[in-house]
């Protein structure tokens, strides 16, 4: 096992978007079942880079970029802009009134499939009043494009629309995936109005998370439910992108782009600084600057939740 390998099979300790990693005194020899403990953290961004026309910034070093947490400027210790696999997860809203957009909403969450990196951690949730796994019987993900297809088929356009415990559920099987990058695409066309989970309670997991969530509203200006905010909220935290077709035909270009971000996305990291007192809400701000790009726009999440966590016992 080389050294990058075992850096990023490192057991994680505390929650959100905070790994506690060691990155050093890794051994070539050491034993694949081995387990480290470590109170060093690490805050992992994924952050877009765009110029004032909307395309997407590539070239870029670490010496671009500034890192601010609640104002302060941060130390960059990681910094990658790789085409590296990542654990994403397809929200499809099933709902009855999705009925007669459901083909297009099909076809542009396949074309997401197949524009993504042919070896990331694929899996579908279709939802309405209750959330159903796309994939068959045990399989949690997938980069097999005839069993994703089949896994976006699957849903029953029906009911009600459970959006939030589509989105509780979705990050909770990112955590099972093993690729380091995590993202989530939601697709519906109302706000909630089965769940069992509150809206509270949504946008504080996706500020313990390290997901970005990308969300694809497709709202009828009839529709009593509609609720373009909660859509907002979950990309601005995070660090993704919302839009709002003007038709679902709009979509593929949609999904074409969110899949071209995912894959051009670069990671910034650094080590926050040890506070004493309970979990906090930290803000982050990342600012980017090069020659010959007069005005560059970054999108990365906007807050994050630090949890204290206590002292790990060696093993």
């Amino acid at each position: 096992m080389n050294r990058r390998s075992a850096v990023r099979n490192l057991a994680v300790v505390g929650a959100g978007s905070i790994f506690a990693r060691s990155l050093m005194g890794i051994s070539q020899d050491e034993p694949e079942n081995y387990t480290i403990r470590s109170e060093v953290r690490l805050v992992l961004l994924d952050v877009s880079v765009k110029d004032r026309g909307g395309g997407l910034v590539a070239g870029l070093s670490k010496d671009n970029f500034g890192v601010f947490e609640n104002g302060q400027p941060q130390r960059i210790t990681v910094f990658d802009h790789d085409d590296l696999p990542v654990t994403v997860g397809v929200l499809v809203d099933e709902s009855r009134s999705m009925t007669p957009k459901r083909a297009d909403v099909l076809t542009a969450a396949e074309t997401f499939i197949e524009e993504s990196n042919a070896h990331d951690e694929v899996f579908v949730l279709n939802f309405n009043d209750k959330v159903t796994p796309g994939l068959p019987g045990e399989m949690l993900f997938s980069d097999n494009l005839q069993q994703l297809r089949s896994a976006l088929y699957r849903g029953v356009p029906q009911g009600k629309t459970a959006l939030n415990d589509a989105v509780v559920a979705g990050l909770k099987q990112l955590e099972l995936g093993r690729r380091d990058k995590k993202a989530l695409v939601v697709i519906s066309d109302g706000g909630d109005n089965a769940s069992e989970h509150k809206r509270r309670e949504v946008l504080d997991r996706v500020e313990r998370s390290i997901a970005t969530v990308y969300t694809i509203g497709l709202f009828e200006a009839d529709n009593p439910d509609r609720d373009p905010g909660i859509l907002r909220q979950l990309a601005r935290i995070s660090g993704g992108e919302v839009y709002f077709p003007e038709k679902p035909s709009d979509m593929v270009p949609v999904c074409r782009g969110i899949a071209k971000d995912i894959r051009t996305r670069y990671t910034v990291g650094y080590h926050p600084q040890e506070r004493n007192g309970a979990s906090s809400l930290r803000h982050i701000s990342v600012r980017v600057s090069a020659p010959g790009h007069p005005r560059l726009i970054t999108r990365t999440r906007s807050s994050y939740r630090y949890d204290e966590v206590e002292n790990p016992k060696k093993e």
